[in-house]
C-alpha cells in the first residue's frame, strides 16, 4: 500500500514555519510527499485555500492521501501503528485523528477529531472543497461525516503559530481576513481591516483556548523532529510564553475535572 502526504508551503522561512522539521517527519512516514502553494499570492480569494489543498490531493499518487498543515506532526512512536490502522481500515472512505493543539510546549488541548486521511484509490472522486473553510473532504459534493469514519488512536501534534512573531501573525491574520471579507462579506473571526483589529481578535481567541490547554507534556515527549526547534524559542515568538498568557491564564477547572472523570489523554 502506498501512502502520500500532501502539504502547502509558501515562503516558509519568511513566515517562520517549521517546514524543514515537518518535511523530515513526512518523509519518514510516507512513500511520497507532495508540496503545493509555493506560488500562493499575497492577496487571494478564500476558496484558493481549498483549491490549493485539492491540488495536493490530485497530485498524490498513493492509495491513501493524508493532508498535513505545515505545523502538523506525527510522533515517530506512532508511525507504525498509524500505517497498520490504515491497512486495517482499507475499505473505509477516510480516517480521522485527534489533534493536540499547542501554544506553548508544556501544555495542550485535545481538540475535536479531524478528517485528514482519505482513501483515494477506492474513492477517487473525493475532493477537498467542503465545510466553512471550503477545504474539508467531500464525496459527490457531500461533506464526509467525521463522526462516521474510524478514529485513529494516535494524535496529530499541532504547533499552530508557535514559531511566529507578533508582526508575522498580525500580517497573516489581516491578509486572511481580507480574503474572508471579500468572499463572505463580513470580518467574522478576523476582527477588522487593520493589523491591530486582526491581532486583537486572534489573541482573544488564543486566550479563550489556552484556558483549555490542561494536558501537561515534557520536552522529551514531543516528536523528535521538533524538539530542537522548541528548545530554541525566544521571547519574540508565540511559543515562548504565549505573549505573556502563560503567566496570567489559569487552566479551566471544568476541563481539568472532565479530564479526571474521563481519564482522557490521547
Amino acid at each position: 500500500m502506498k501512502i502520500s502526504i500532501h502539504t502547502t508551503m509558501t515562503n516558509p522561512e519568511e513566515r517562520m514555519d517549521p517546514w524543514k522539521e515537518a518535511l523530515e517527519c513526512y518523509n519518514d512516514f510516507a512513500d511520497e510527499v507532495v508540496v503545493t502553494g509555493e506560488d500562493w499570492p499575497e492577496e487571494f480569494s478564500w476558496d484558493h485555500i481549498g483549491k490549493t489543498f485539492n491540488e495536493g490531493l490530485k497530485k498524490s499518487t498513493g492509495d491513501w492521501a493524508i493532508r498535513m498543515d505545515l505545523d502538523y506532526f506525527f510522533h515517530e512512536k506512532d508511525m507504525e501503528y498509524i500505517k497498520d490502522f490504515i491497512i486495517a481500515n482499507n475499505d473505509e472512505i477516510a480516517i480521522a485523528f485527534p489533534k493536540r493543539q499547542f501554544f506553548t510546549s508544556d501544555r495542550y488541548q485535545l481538540q475535536s477529531k479531524v478528517c485528514l486521511a482519505v482513501n483515494k484509490k477506492k474513492y477517487p472522486k473525493i475532493e477537498l472543497n467542503g465545510g466553512g473553510d471550503l477545504c474539508f473532504p467531500t464525496l459527490n459534493k457531500r461533506l464526509i461525516n467525521v463522526d462516521k469514519i474510524p478514529l485513529c488512536n494516535a494524535p496529530i501534534w499541532n504547533y499552530d503559530m508557535m514559531f511566529k512573531t507578533k508582526e508575522i501573525i498580525e500580517n497573516e491574520r489581516l491578509r486572511f481576513g481580507r480574503a474572508w471579507f471579500d468572499y463572505f462579506g463580513n470580518w467574522g473571526i478576523f476582527g477588522g481591516n487593520s493589523k491591530e483589529e486582526a491581532f486583537e481578535a486572534w489573541f482573544k481567541w488564543v486566550e479563550d483556548k489556552y484556558k483549555k490547554h490542561v494536558f501537561n507534556v515534557s520536552p522529551n515527549e514531543h516528536p523528535k523532529y521538533i524538539q530542537k526547534k522548541l528548545s530554541e524559542l525566544n521571547e519574540d515568538q508565540l511559543g515562548f510564553e504565549c505573549f505573556g498568557l502563560k503567566h496570567t491564564v489559569k487552566k479551566d477547572t471544568i476541563e481539568i475535572i472532565k479530564r479526571k472523570i474521563l481519564k482522557l489523554k490521547i
